[in-house]
């Protein structure tokens, strides 16, 4: 069964950076778009990025557009979220998920049915 398995979180100033990764060993990479999602203590899980199956084409949510930089390397199995000048209401626990690539484009990419499988999240704190 496929997995995903987020990493790279942690503690991290107001205007720092850091890089999340997503493993997805054995997955089928050619087939499949990734998307990053991110929930905050009582709120709705939010999409905030997504890369289609051959990493030509991103979208991004306007909270986080011009900071987020999403990537992808489909031969190692990994997806990458590379997060710069970060806020304090960026802090949320960060997840990828993988919907099949012709589901997802700039209307839909931030729907959470449209994907099929999630990580476990990890914790991305930014602190004043």
């Amino acid at each position: 069964q496929e997995q995903l398995k987020e990493s790279g979180g942690g503690l991290v100033h107001i205007g720092g950076s850091l890089k999340l990764t997503c493993e997805a060993p054995g997955f089928p990479m050619e087939h499949y778009a990734i998307g990053w999602f991110r929930q905050a203590p009582a709120k709705a899980r939010e999409a905030i990025s997504s890369i289609s199956a051959s990493g030509a084409s991103t979208h991004y949510a306007f909270s986080v557009e011009g900071r987020f930089t999403i990537s992808r390397d489909n031969s190692k199995y990994m997806s990458y979220l590379q997060m710069d000048n970060l806020k304090p209401e960026d802090t949320a626990v960060y997840f990828c998920a993988t919907a099949p690539d012709l589901y997802i484009d700039s209307d839909t990419f931030q729907n959470p049915n449209l994907y099929d499988y999630w990580g476990q999240g990890t914790q991305v704190t930014v602190s004043s």
